[in-house]
């Protein structure tokens, strides 16, 4: 028999199947609650509701475990590249030899931006926050692949998961180089998915572009870590705005939006201006190592801790090693990443952390990285983009396959009782 939660409610009983996943967790079905007793639930920020059942990232914040479609972060992110885990993510399984060769061939195809598309970028002032450029960008696709998506043809959804996965790069090169007033760049064809990236991201003019291993390894993990996250903010966003039957690119562009607020995606820009705002202070770390500890000072230590693990965060655990590499390769010397380091030692050793498991996490590492390869702090939040757009395309296209129903939240409603209208002179 199968389980069922019993809800009692003035007298009536109401059965609701229990679910169970292939991790076992487990969930109540409430889906006919409403019909069956006239009551919702109520849960602010959904913290305790399955919006939908996915097969793509499994998330265990008490053990400190992430896997996508199976395999374990640790893996991944040691034994494949970002494009794999793209491939991983978005159909399901790791790409043989001849399907990641295609997959790659054929990004490299569609990799050109319209040309017009450089007079909505001139429309920016160089000031423009990179986040709102990126995303207007991407909404800005639509004009130039106005037809919709055919759900029903694989050919039609392969076709719009390549063209987006080879212009987004392209978008988040010029995003940087606008604000830098470098020339745009389309890139090298002969270089693989990350290298092209970066050196569409960093080529000066008149100069030779040298690739670093060491920066190319780091920035190939990053963005392995940061493709899906389960159903975060900017998932959900890009999830519930699908199930309109909104195209793939405009739902990317509301993911986008979503994943700019400082509580997510804009944490490790956050993690940067804390680091500058201790350093014009005079870079005492102990000083603010005792104000995070003191609950009654308004000071909040970012990068350490996470409102989902409440472990070390497993993604922190690789990203420390790839960082320490970047940092002594590079040999730079910079009293912000002097200062990161410092609060860094504290976290790993003090009881105070070290017993609330505020140990530093992945936007801390992600932050001192980008910094160390001369990213901008306003661009940091669009790197994180650039990682989950495979984690944003594949929940889409697992949503829209699913044929899940429109995203419909309810509300408990506290507002006024009816009222009687006032005319305008007897107010």
């Amino acid at each position: 028999m199968a389980d069922k939660a019993i809800l009692e409610y003035q007298g009536k009983r109401y059965e609701l199947p229990v679910v169970r996943g292939t991790e076992n967790e487990l969930a109540i079905d409430i889906k006919t609650l409403r019909a069956t007793s006239g009551l919702i639930t109520l849960d602010p920020g959904y913290k305790n509701t399955g919006s939908c059942s996915s097969a793509i990232t499994f998330l265990d914040g008490e053990k400190g475990i992430l896997r996508y479609r199976g395999y374990s972060i640790e893996e991944l992110a040691v034994k494949a590249d970002f494009l794999e885990v793209a491939y991983l993510l978005i159909f399901g399984e790791l790409p043989n030899k001849e399907q990641l060769e295609r997959f790659h061939t054929d990004i490299k195809h569609e990799s050109h931006v319209d040309e017009e598309m450089k007079k909505i970028l001139d429309g920016f002032p160089k000031s423009a926050h990179p986040m709102g450029v990126l995303s207007s960008l991407t909404s800005g696709l639509i004009a130039f692949n106005p037809s919709s998506v055919d759900v029903r043809s694989e050919e039609a959804m392969y076709n719009a998961i390549i063209r987006i996965m080879a212009k987004f790069p392209v978008l988040v090169a010029w995003t940087m180089r606008k604000q830098q007033g470098l020339p745009l760049d389309y890139g090298d064809d002969n270089l693989g998915y990350v290298e092209n990236l970066h050196k569409m991201m960093f080529k000066r003019p008149n100069k030779e572009y040298k690739l670093n291993k060491v920066v190319i390894d780091a920035l190939d993990q990053l963005l392995i870590l940061h493709a899906d996250h389960e159903q975060n903010c900017s998932t959900s966003t890009v999830r519930i705005t699908g199930s309109s039957h909104a195209g793939l690119f405009v739902s990317l562009s509301a993911g986008i939006s979503a994943l700019w607020g400082p509580l997510h995606g804009g944490a490790n820009q956050a993690v940067l201006e804390m680091l500058e705002a201790i350093h014009a202070d005079g870079g005492d770390t102990d000083k603010y190592m005792a104000k995070a500890k003191d609950k009654d000072d308004p000071f909040r230590l970012m990068g350490f801790g996470h409102r989902v693990y409440k472990n070390f965060d497993p993604r922190a655990r690789i990203i420390k090693k790839a960082a320490d590499e970047v940092l002594n390769d590079l040999g730079i010397t910079d009293p912000i990443l002097d200062i990161a380091k410092g609060l860094e030692k504290v976290a790993l050793e003090d009881p105070y952390f070290v017993d609330r498991k505020l140990y530093p996490n992945v936007d801390f590492y992600s932050g001192i990285i980008y910094r160390a390869l001369g990213i901008p702090v306003e661009m940091f939040t669009v790197m994180f983009a650039m990682g989950r757009l495979p984690g944003w395309i594949a929940q889409w296209r697992e949503m829209r396959m699913n044929k899940e129903p429109i995203g419909r939240p309810r509300q408990l409603y506290v507002g006024e009782n009816s009222r009687t209208f006032v005319p305008l002179k007897k107010r």
